[in-house]
């Protein structure tokens, strides 16, 4: 299983907009960008201007690395939304937001993806009432994901849910919360769609970008 090992403020910086790795601190003012951090790299404060293969590079990244994909699985994923019925854009972003730990995060168990991906790996999350350690898997209309009941799991999901109300944010149309603060559940009641991206990366991602640069 692939992993991305090194400082990830490192991947905010370069792509110059928050893309809410480490939960609490992308909230705060230690934030990188809130504190204009330049690019990484040594030349960092001196770059060109961005061609036009740079700025289908730049959309392309932003979605991986806000989801939490590499290379490989990125490709996949692609392959499977060109050859689904639909636009092949919206689709992959269909995709995307189907992934476990993306809806774990989303119906507000975890605080970002990274800690939904953990959560996950570590065994507190059940899918369809069996224990599920795969944060890729993709779900489908029906699925329901539920907090491991024994206490350390159920406590995670807690402080989840209280950080993320915190920091005001909501579970999408697509998903629904049916259990209580003592038995935390949701599900996946129909396929995701454009509308329902993370509006903290929708408008910054061009789904027809990254598309050329791919079938390039």
């Amino acid at each position: 299983m692939g992993r991305y090992l090194d400082p990830v403020c490192k991947l905010c910086r370069r792509e110059q907009i928050k893309l809410y790795l480490k939960g609490e601190r992308c909230f705060g003012t230690k934030c990188p960008i809130e504190r204009d951090a330049l690019p990484p790299g040594m030349h960092g404060a001196r770059r060109g201007k961005q061609s036009e293969y740079g700025l289908r590079l730049r959309h392309k990244q932003r979605l991986k690395r806000f989801y939490g994909v590499l290379e490989a699985q990125f490709r996949r994923y692609f392959k499977i939304a060109s050859r689904s019925v639909g636009n092949t854009g919206e689709q992959l972003l269909s995709i995307m937001e189907r992934r476990l730990d993306n809806v774990v995060h989303r119906l507000g168990f975890a605080i970002s993806r990274r800690a939904a991906r953990q959560m996950i790996v570590h065994g507190h999350i059940l899918l369809n009432g069996r224990k599920c350690d795969i944060p890729s898997i993709l779900l489908k209309p029906g699925d329901v994901v539920k907090v491991r009941p024994r206490e350390i799991s159920l406590k995670l999901a807690r402080e989840g849910l209280q950080k993320t109300g915190q920091y005001g944010l909501r579970v999408p149309d697509f998903l629904e919360l049916t259990g209580t603060a003592d038995e935390p559940e949701g599900r996946m009641i129909r396929l995701p769609t454009r509308q329902d991206v993370d509006e903290r990366i929708a408008d910054r991602i061009d789904e027809q970008l990254i598309i050329e640069i791919v079938t390039r």
